[in-house]
């Protein structure tokens, strides 16, 4: 079996269990995580005592996001290599990341998200693409990169939770309770996180009593209906539509920000004017001078 920096692979009683193990990173995606959970995904795929995968975070949080710092020190070995130094470059470089994280759309045992903490940005990215999104109550889940540094380079949410959440969330950034996010479908439920671990073990169990070959089929007729839907075309276009994006006035002002200042300093600005960041599901949005939701 191979061996991972990156991540935690198991596997017991029918189920692969994959931990981001990041927890000094909040479990951020860099380049190496991403290619060692599309290695061990492919790994439990071919594994015929594997009937589903679930996915969770060591540490505090799920996933923050994807990891802004520079990572894989590149090679002189002559090549003229991409660099990001056009629209086609960024494009390529994020359809890198894509093609990774969509393995768990196009593999064929189902998957878990195991959602706790701060499930934000990238981790969405990579939550959506799994089968079944469970939650705690208190997870934090949004994406609120999108104010200022791109588009969203996956887009899974529209086939969650439909059109209209989606604009909500994604043109203001804004951010969901666990059990808000169950409530317009982005999550298949919430439950108090100390029953968290419990809820997902309990729905491998009952899919570890199913014969492998008969979950993939219905896995894969449900992901057909999808792709007839144009998900698998819309990824396509959100890689190619987040590096235009990248070439907006307030893209180009954050990253040079990040790079004068720090990630902390623009993040901070960013976020200043929006208080809490929360969205409420029901009933109205009142909040107090300092942009907090207040209780009706």
């Amino acid at each position: 079996m191979p061996t991972y920096e990156n991540i935690i692979y198991e596997v017991d009683e029918g189920r692969a269990r994959i931990t981001l193990n990041r927890p000094e990173k909040r479990n951020a995606l860099s380049i190496e995580l991403v290619e060692e959970l599309r290695d061990a995904l492919w790994e439990a795929d071919d594994d015929k005592s594997v009937h589903c995968v679930i996915l969770k975070g060591a540490g505090e949080s799920f996933c923050a996001g994807y990891d802004l710092t520079p990572s894989r020190k590149r090679n002189d070995d002559g090549v003229d290599r991409r660099r990001g130094r056009g629209i086609d470059d960024d494009a390529w470089g994020i359809e890198r990341f894509q093609r990774s994280l969509r393995t768990l759309f196009e593999m064929h045992k189902p998957s878990i998200a195991q959602i706790h903490g701060h499930c934000f940005a990238g981790g969405t990215d990579l939550a959506l693409y799994c089968d079944i999104l469970i939650c705690s109550d208190n997870a934090n889940i949004g994406y609120s990169a999108l104010r200022n540094m791109g588009a969203a380079p996956n887009q899974m949410w529209l086939y969650h939770c439909g059109p209209q959440w989606t604009k909500r969330l994604l043109l203001t950034g804004d951010t969901l309770s666990g059990e808000d996010a169950a409530k317009i479908g982005l999550v298949l439920k919430s439950v108090p996180e100390d029953l968290l671990e419990a809820e997902v073990e309990g729905l491998a169990d009952r899919m570890s009593w199913i014969d492998p070959e008969m979950l993939s089929t219905n896995k894969r007729i449900i992901n057909v209906g999808m792709e007839l839907m144009g998900a698998q075309t819309v990824q396509r276009l959100a890689a190619e539509n987040d590096a235009r994006a990248h070439t907006s006035k307030a893209a180009k002002d954050v990253f040079k920000q990040i790079s004068t200042e720090g990630l902390k300093a623009a993040l901070t600005d960013r976020d200043a004017p929006f208080g809490d960041s929360r969205a409420r599901v029901v009933g109205a949005e009142i909040r107090d001078e300092r942009g907090y939701l207040v209780e009706v």
